[in-house]
């Protein structure tokens, strides 16, 4: 199978690119992609290298290269379409029937996307992230009260991560408790959740890859044991529908569908956008 080229073309971090190129990608299945990012295309020097880069790639591989570009500066993107690649331009594509619907011409400034451009937002954004971290893994938990939801579940099933996806990308304020042992064996939730049970929405997975995610961190210990595992999600599951616990296998899910999901189901108010 041949293997094609992808850029993701930037004037930033290229974030955007990346994203809205996967996004496009992963719907042809049974193609294989090598993905470049080439961030911070910030001048025409830098454009015209970024040129030379996508044809050498173009000739080695004997296919064109495809090129989704972000670049937000006209001149810049002047430059790259030249290139031989099959060049995208999600601002040219986006940009120009804005114009004519608002009636107004955009800045076309450069940053604008992932810059510190409001600072209200990226205070909010630092002080749910930090929140995150402090009530990870149950701890903090006298400042549950602050919390838009808490995620509780088996541990390495996916409430850290996600905790701290939608602190960074929505100001969402999340923390999370992992339910061990003594929970399951007294049979019912800490009094601590109980009193904002209102706020709780359980991750469950499946026993299979739970054992194959803990092996890979505690390779052959009761903890990574298929029937460690089976008992813990078995009993967790029965414990959140118990006490009518929203919950989410998280087995076949990214983070990004993860948080989605949650906030949707729990209505949460998102401060931020991504």
């Amino acid at each position: 199978m041949a293997r094609r080229t992808v850029f993701f073309v930037s004037d930033q971090t290229g974030v955007t690119a990346e994203t809205m190129g996967h996004s496009l990608l992963t719907q042809f299945e049974g193609l294989e992609f090598r993905q470049v990012t080439l961030p911070f295309i910030s001048t025409v020097d830098k454009a015209e290298e970024t040129v030379r880069r996508i044809n050498a790639t173009g000739l080695a591989d004997g296919l064109r290269p495809v090129v989704f570009s972000t670049l937000v500066r006209e001149d810049l993107r002047g430059v790259v379409r030249r290139s031989n690649g099959l060049f995208l331009d999600f601002f040219a594509a986006f940009l120009r029937p804005l114009e004519e619907e608002l009636q107004v011409k955009s800045t076309m400034r450069q940053g604008r996307a992932h810059g510190i451009a409001n600072a209200d937002m990226y205070t909010a954004r630092i002080a749910a992230t930090n929140f995150a971290l402090a009530a990870d893994d149950g701890a903090v938990s006298s400042n549950y009260a602050k919390a838009d939801v808490i995620l509780i579940g088996v541990s390495r099933s996916g409430k850290t991560p996600t905790c701290i996806y939608m602190a960074m990308q929505y100001g969402v304020y999340a923390a999370n408790y992992p339910l061990t042992d003594d929970d399951f064996e007294s049979d019912k939730l800490p009094a601590m959740l109980q009193t904002h049970s209102d706020k709780l929405f359980g991750l469950t997975i499946r026993p299979e890859r739970l054992h194959q995610i803990r092996s890979e961190r505690k390779p052959g210990s009761r903890y990574a044991s298929l029937a460690q595992c089976e008992y813990e999600v078995r009993t967790s599951e029965g414990l959140l529908r118990r006490f009518g616990i929203p919950q989410l296998d998280t087995t076949e899910c990214s983070i990004e569908e993860i948080a989605s999901r949650i906030i949707d189901a729990k209505d949460i108010e998102r401060r931020l956008r991504p």
